[in-house]
């Protein structure tokens, strides 16, 4: 695997390192060891799957406030999607920064998403599969999200027409006003 940092500290894209032969490919998706050196979380105790039949079907962006707060390694398996971190830890230098990057069935790339940071992605075609692997189980009353098109974070999505969201994920209030990790 190779670790790619991204501009949120603590978030990494984590790219395969396909071993091809005639039969196909192999790759190791995750390992405790390598996670371990690079100080990301390597225990997850609960595992989810987006499925999403359109493209431009939009969900987060989501996060969970301590002391309920989760790493989350995001993986598409079916199709692709234009996946977003948000830091939203005030002690970083990165706090209020935000990295987007595609990830593909095709590439089987994860993004790496830190405990502290909100996590979201538009799907870029019908039929998208996504994989999460949570550092800690639900918890619905740390539930916390922030709008796709928050301005003062200024997260650029790709056009989409239409854009699919939820009632839920439409209505988080902008940031100052009920958003904050601790609200």
């Amino acid at each position: 695997m190779r670790f790619l940092s991204l501009r949120p500290e603590g978030a990494y894209l984590v790219e395969l390192e396909p071993l091809e032969d005639e039969r196909g490919a192999f790759a190791r998706s995750f390992c405790r060891d390598e996670f371990a050196a690079h100080g990301l979380a390597t225990s997850f105790v609960q595992h989810n799957v987006s499925r999403n039949l359109r493209a431009g079907t939009l969900r987060g962006l989501h996060y969970q406030c301590a002391p309920h707060g989760e790493a989350k390694l995001l993986r598409c398996v079916r199709g692709s999607a234009h996946a977003v971190v948000l830091d939203l830890r005030r002690a970083t230098p990165t706090f209020g920064r935000w990295a987007a990057v595609q990830i593909d069935a095709a590439g089987g790339a994860a993004l790496y998403v830190p405990e502290g940071c909100a996590c979201g992605f538009q799907t870029l075609e019908d039929d998208t599969e996504l994989h999460y692997q949570m550092s800690a189980p639900h918890h619905p009353p740390s539930a916390r999200g922030i709008r796709w098109d928050d301005p003062a974070f200024a997260i650029e999505w790709p056009p989409a027409s239409p854009r699919i969201l939820s009632a839920n994920d439409a209505s988080w209030p902008a940031w100052g006003q009920g958003s904050e990790p601790h609200a």
